[in-house]
């Protein structure tokens, strides 16, 4: 863990300076998602205060209770690009289609975001995030191409990262040369470099799924949740459990201590829960870039050809090891690949 006092912007500043090409808009891109995430952490932690706690009595497109926190969390994130002239259209998890930013035709770039991960832990005190992707445009100057440069496979991506709200608030972020995470200082009002080049432990001890639907689950996946809870020292089993109902908060952990994360498909999602555009995608990305694995449990995440903007899929992301047994058993029963 670094104790350096760098910031946020001067990191993304001195990174554009390796890459003599750079304009600085992406740059400011990443600033601006620092910027918003300062304003949700701010709300956020007050929320109980101001009434921005409980439910807006609607649903979002994709058929999940709105909280008033996911409301306001939409339209931060809209409100700090819009006008900047660097996104062309905006994806997120609480607007049923691409929004396209008027005046910014030539923008060269699309944020696709999950504004407000976990909000229903929003009203227990419990982590929460932000979720965010950046693809840059094929067809620049082309209103009628916008849902083809959104609906690009994850390995189009060109930064990703997310924000957790938590006992502290942490902004994680790659951009294909190294993953950085920065804890904001609310003294400071900055968020400072805390996690140089962060990697992801080849295995772990944990793993994060709600077990509830264990019986909804494939048979072959039955069997790996008996065997990561065998106890077995050689191989370091019985795994622990930990589940947040945030999936920021576990991958988090996840990239940090090891394990891996899961949410296959089950009686009531055949095709999984999560959102592959604005949560899979991304998270996967980071995931990939500091060394770790994510697939849907037969293919990779990045390799994954949306088809609509609001896709699910199912997804397993942490360390390499970990997530490549869990693909084994889906595939065998067994721990071997076979």
């Amino acid at each position: 863990m670094s104790t350096k006092a760098i910031t946020l912007s001067r990191h993304v500043l001195e990174d554009e300076k390796l890459h003599p090409e750079a304009t600085g808009e992406f740059s400011t891109l990443l600033i601006q998602i620092g910027y918003a995430a300062k304003l949700l952490a701010r709300e956020i932690s007050r929320a109980a205060l101001i009434g921005k706690l409980g439910l807006v009595g609607e649903k979002n497109p994709t058929g999940d209770a709105q909280k008033k926190l996911d409301v306001y969390a939409n339209d931060t994130v809209i409100d700090a690009f819009v006008g900047t002239g660097l996104v062309a259209a905006i994806v997120s998890e609480e607007m049923e289609h691409i929004k396209t930013v008027e005046g910014s035709e030539d923008a060269k770039y699309i944020l696709c975001t999950d504004p407000l991960d976990g909000s229903s832990n929003t009203d227990i005190n419990g982590s929460i995030g932000t979720i965010f992707g950046i693809y840059r445009r094929n067809h620049i100057g082309s209103a009628s191409n916008l849902t083809k440069d959104v609906l690009r496979k994850g390995k189009d991506l060109v930064a990703a990262g997310y924000v957790m709200y938590s006992t502290s608030t942490v902004l994680v972020y790659a951009c294909g040369h190294g993953v950085f995470g920065f804890t904001l200082d609310r003294e400071v009002g900055e968020f400072l470099l805390s996690h140089d080049n962060i990697r992801c432990p080849g295995r772990g001890h944990y793993y994060s799924a709600n077990v509830a639907r264990t019986p909804e689950w494939h048979p072959n996946l039955q069997k790996y949740i008996s065997y990561v809870n065998e106890r077995d020292p050689h191989t370091g089993r019985p795994y622990s459990l930990r589940y947040t109902g945030a999936l920021v908060a576990d991958v988090h952990r996840s990239l940090i201590e090891g394990g891996l994360y899961f949410y296959p498909d089950d009686t009531g999602h055949k095709n999984g829960k999560l959102r592959l555009v604005y949560e899979c995608a991304p998270l996967a990305f980071l995931v990939e870039a500091a060394g770790g694995r994510a697939s849907t449990g037969s293919e990779r995440i990045l390799d994954v050809q949306p088809t609509d903007i609001h896709q699910r899929v199912p997804f397993v992301v942490g360390s390499p090891h970990d997530v490549q047994l869990y693909e084994n058993f889906l595939r065998t029963g067994t721990p071997s690949p076979i």
